[in-house]
């Protein structure tokens, strides 16, 4: 398929340049002292192992997902490196397929509804892009999504085509995760499991315990169902289910409160899915939000969960619980600056935010400095702690609802899959991936990890896997169904 993008008479010419590319770079590098130069041979060595084995390659990608780290460039620049590289490289080759061969990409797949939403998505967020008050942030912000959506959607619709390639992702991505996280669990144990080391020993494949907590509650309910699907084999569930036990510790060690909802939230939607009531969930935990914010905004009644001077971030885990509910906990009252903040400025700009990338830039001055704290300086400029909002205050009302039908059409269409197959491999993958994305949603709810590799990559990645399974099952459907109607 993507060989045909490099015809084999030119083959003969792939060693010559490799050697002149591999003495170029040596010689600038030891004239510039640019160490940069030394990645042009590995590039060239990627794109011909790409264009020769383009699977093998994609599965070393999802591999080195787990594994990369953040690195800096310069003084301003950043990425995390070996992934993102990558997708730049999956990025340009898509350009030259859509170009040459857009044929390649798999109609059946792009018909789903599914994808027709993150089409929309993408599109209001070039509109977004053309009306932000800040451009240059929301181009580099859309191309990051692109690429990331690319590799993640595009890229797996054209890779992932059977249950083995289901079976191997599970272990490209269970095996060095959970290595990782006994790593850090190691570490933190050293450490006393305090909070504030819970960060520290996460570094530097995670940028804190929040990421790093968020990717194992992803993980987990995925690891559930593995142990399923491994009955009758004695080995393979005595591993996954040692992985189960060492995971909920694990979790609970991360100290993120939402990584815990978030497991607890998943097993509440496998129980409707297998009920048929999925579709009730999503509307009513919008409704539940929804009425919360307006007595919370009815006659300013949010104004008493501001914080007072007894508001400190806590040492403990079991502090910063307590803390959520008294009003104590630094991060919670934190979460309370930046929401309040969000609403009053989107009034401003309801239809198109101010631009992807640039909530930080403008939401100080519609903070209420009740809520302020000693965090609220926020040097690491982070943003919303909630998507939704996220959404609304940089994209507006419409990415926001996107996001919103997003996840009930998620839901749903795993629900009928798990009751439309008879395949007990397909039904039980569906399952999984609904409950790794109702682990992301509460995750999310309370940050915006979306735009992470490790954790938007996962929930991409899912979405992709999912629209696969439904192809391959609704196929499955008919045919049986025009060999009853024959009998």
């Amino acid at each position: 398929m993507m060989q045909e993008l490099l015809h084999k008479k030119f083959s003969f010419w792939l060693l010559p340049i490799g050697i002149l590319l591999f003495f170029t770079s040596m010689f600038l590098f030891v004239f510039q002292n640019t160490i940069l130069y030394l990645a042009l041979p590995v590039l060239f060595l990627a794109i011909v192992f790409l264009v020769y084995f383009p699977k093998s390659f994609y599965f070393l990608f999802i591999l080195s997902v787990p594994l990369s780290a953040l690195i800096y460039i310069g003084d301003s620049l950043s990425t995390t490196a070996p992934d993102e590289p990558i997708m730049w490289l999956f990025f340009g080759l898509s350009l030259v397929i859509l170009f040459f061969k857009p044929q390649v990409f798999p109609i059946k797949y792009l018909k789903n509804p599914i994808f027709l939403i993150l089409f929309l998505q993408v599109f209001w967020m070039v509109i977004s892009v053309v009306f932000s008050q800040n451009p240059l942030l929301s181009v580099k912000y859309a191309l990051a999504k692109l690429w990331m959506l690319n590799a993640f959607v595009l890229f797996a619709f054209l890779m992932i085509q059977e249950k083995k390639d289901f079976k191997l992702l599970f272990l490209l991505l269970v095996i060095p995760i959970s290595i990782l996280a006994v790593q850090s669990f190691l570490k933190h144990a050293a450490l006393g499991f305090g909070l504030w080391e819970s960060n520290i020993v996460v570094q530097p494949f995670y940028y804190n315990h929040v990421d790093y907590s968020t990717v194992l509650s992803m993980i987990f309910p995925v690891l559930l169902i593995g142990f399923q699907l491994s009955k009758g084999k004695i080995v393979q569930q005595i591993l996954i289910g040692g992985l189960i036990l060492f995971y909920i510790p694990a979790i609970f060690a991360a100290s993120a409160r939402a990584a815990i909802l978030a497991v607890v939230f998943a097993l509440f939607i496998s129980l409707m899915i297998r009920m048929k009531k999925v579709r009730l969930v999503m509307p009513s935990i919008f409704f539940v939000v929804l009425i919360g914010a307006f007595f919370l905004a009815k006659d300013y009644q949010f104004i008493y969960l501001r914080p007072s001077h007894q508001t400190a971030t806590q040492k403990t885990f079991s502090e910063t619980v307590v803390g959520m509910f008294t009003g104590k906990d630094m991060s919670s009252m934190e979460r309370f600056y930046r929401w309040v903040a969000s609403v009053r400025m989107a009034k401003e700009h309801p239809l198109v935010g101010v631009g992807p990338n640039n909530f930080y830039d403008y939401y100080k001055p519609h903070a209420i400095p009740a809520f302020r704290t000693w965090v609220s300086r926020n040097p690491e400029r982070s943003t919303t702690h909630n998507y939704f909002l996220y959404m609304l205050t940089e994209q507006g009302i419409p990415a926001m609802v996107l996001y919103g039908v997003l996840l009930m059409v998620l839901f749903r269409r795993a629900e009928l899959i798990y009751h439309r197959t008879k395949d007990r491999f397909f039904k039980l993958a569906a399952m999984s991936l609904a409950m790794l994305m109702a682990a992301s949603f509460i995750n999310n709810f309370f940050s915006e990890l979306l735009e992470t590799h490790k954790v938007g990559g996962l929930f991409y990645l899912s979405i992709a896997l999912l629209i696969i399974i439904d192809y391959k099952t609704s196929k499955t459907a008919k045919e049986n169904q025009l060999e009853e109607n024959k009998e």
